[in-house]
């Protein structure tokens, strides 16, 4: 089961989790964590994720951004993955910025993306090296809500919570405090 196994396994993990995709759910996309939470909760859920959980979570997290913030996320990763040679197939030259408005394309890509080299959207996002400090794009809102969105979503499919359940009420947990600033 991967993820949910990890989920269901550590009461205190379940717990950070649920209070973390609570956060995501009550606010704007990218607001209530800092960026080195987001990268953390990207690298801790997406490499147990089949790639077809992957791009469902992407695409649910791509629904809750505008169509500009899509097209910019795009846009910034096909140039980052152009700058530091590294092969983004999905992402080159040849697609028209308008296609990222679409968030089923988008997350198409992403995963394809995610498939073919885990870990490269974190590493074009300039956070690969460990900068955790907002250096990057991963310091700007579409950065957050793309990786944020991915990871709490995920998490939040992997507990049966996506239609808009709680989390909090299905593992019978306390209402999570929130850590938004």
């Amino acid at each position: 089961m991967g993820l949910l196994d990890t989920l269901l396994g550590n009461p205190q993990q379940q717990q950070d989790y649920q209070q973390y995709v609570t956060r995501y759910q009550q606010g704007a996309p990218h607001e209530g964590y800092s960026d080195q939470e987001v990268l953390q909760r990207y690298q801790q859920v997406t490499p147990q994720l089949p790639p077809q959980d992957y791009e469902r979570a992407a695409e649910q997290a791509f629904d809750r951004m505008s169509p500009e913030e899509r097209t910019q996320f795009g846009q910034y990763v096909q140039q980052q993955a152009q700058a530091q040679n590294l092969p983004a197939q999905g992402f080159g030259q040849e697609v028209a910025p308008q296609a990222y408005a679409d968030s089923r394309y988008l997350a198409q890509q992403t995963a394809q993306l995610h498939q073919q080299q885990p870990g490269i959207l974190s590493q074009l996002l300039g956070a690969g090296g460990g900068n955790a400090s907002g250096g990057g794009m991963l310091g700007t809102p579409v950065a957050k809500a793309a990786l944020a969105g991915i990871a709490a979503m995920a998490i939040s499919n992997a507990m049966g919570a996506s239609g808009g359940g709680s989390l909090g009420s299905m593992l019978g947990g306390q209402n999570p405090s929130s850590n938004r600033t």
